[in-house]
């Protein structure tokens, strides 16, 4: 990674680092497979080895350039698990240290420790995995644990829906939280259209390294909350690098919806929606809430290919009161990480309480 995309300093370029990423939900990562990924334009080996240990590496052999996740898990003499090259059989613990070059003669003598992988300290919380980006691959253990997020209840998500947009995280981020969009990019009947379109004033508070709007019943006009029945009241929250949720809660039912943004290149970031609740209406309608969802994540994604035409030329862009007040926040809060990091302090946030007012 360059020292450039490790200390972004202008809008939708670099990224954040000395930060957890989303990687995977955990169920996809089964015993004794490895899967490549690409996040902040690094090949990464994601892999849960047989005895059920997640571990990342980056996806390079460093004898031949080889990825490594286009290999198979191995057995060493000592019982530890290792990853071997599908080019020559090198293999490599889960901590990135070699265990074996299998060309090697008796009597050619070579120090196997001068040969390591790069390991990506991984961490596994509530069925979802989370990669640490360090600024320098040399870099100290992470000195934060990954978020957590409320209302993961009911066994398993009931939705997990992915998908990969032409954008830089930075876009990707501030068109998941812009709040105007709605009436003209989703347009359908169980949501809401033009016509339904009506002033909105919600409070928000400063949360970790992110913000909150604080509980309210959810808009009149946003009609699919009408499913859920009773008096639904709802949280939405934004944590950086890239998480947005909304905590629904209905009586003693819960709905979680989480989004989160993994950034694989400088051009474009995986978008991974999870929901879990234990409202019944996610057995009865689970067809029609997983179509709906994808339909959803496609009409964004539309959206960012019509408007890559424009940023093809590089323009300034123009950001307003209060519609994009939650996008002002987001440039702040990157601005502030990135300082803290740089000065070895503590992170503090730079959002206030404030109430917000835009037509939508």
């Amino acid at each position: 990674m360059s020292n450039a995309a490790a200390q972004p300093s202008r809008f939708a370029r670099g990224f954040l680092t000395d930060i957890w990423y989303f990687a995977a939900v955990a169920g996809d990562l089964k015993p004794g497979r490895l899967a490549r990924q690409m996040i902040l334009g690094e090949p990464v080996l994601l892999g849960r080895g047989p005895g059920g240990e997640v571990f990342a590496l980056r996806d390079i052999c460093p004898h031949r350039a080889a990825p490594l996740s286009a290999g198979q898990f191995a057995r060493e003499a000592d019982g530890a698990e290792t990853v071997e090259c599908p080019y020559h059989g090198w293999r490599f613990r889960a901590d990135g240290r070699c265990a074996a070059i299998p060309s090697l003669v008796e009597g050619q003598a070579f120090d196997l420790d001068r040969v390591r992988v790069r390991r990506y300290p991984i961490a596994e919380s509530q069925g979802l995995v989370f990669i640490w980006m360090a600024s320098d691959p040399r870099g100290a253990a992470p000195d934060h644990a990954p978020p957590t997020f409320p209302g993961v209840v009911g066994g398993r998500p009931k939705l997990v829906d992915r998908q990969d947009f032409d954008a830089h995280i930075d876009h990707a981020v501030v068109g998941l939280m812009d709040p105007a969009h709605g009436p003209y990019v989703h347009q359908q009947w169980w949501w809401r259209s033009k016509a339904s379109r009506r002033e909105k004033t919600k409070a928000f508070a400063p949360g970790p390294e992110g913000f909150v709007m604080t509980r309210h019943p959810p808009s009149s006009n946003s009609r699919a909350y009408a499913l859920l029945g009773g008096a639904p009241m709802t949280e939405i929250s934004f944590r950086l690098p890239g998480y947005r949720w909304e905590h629904i809660e209905v009586g003693k039912r819960q709905v979680l919806a989480l989004t989160c943004l993994t950034p694989l290149n400088d051009s474009q970031t995986r978008i991974t929606q999870i929901v879990w609740s234990d409202h019944p209406v996610f057995s009865l309608l689970e067809p029609l809430i997983k179509a709906g969802a994808r339909r959803f994540l496609a009409q964004d994604g539309h959206m960012v290919d019509l408007q890559n035409q424009g940023l093809a030329y590089d323009p300034s862009l123009l950001w307003i009161d209060d519609a994009d007040g939650q996008a002002k926040w987001y440039q702040a809060l990157k601005r502030e990480w990135i300082a803290s990091r740089r000065e070895g302090r503590a992170f503090v946030n730079p959002v206030m309480p404030a109430t917000l007012r835009w037509v939508s």
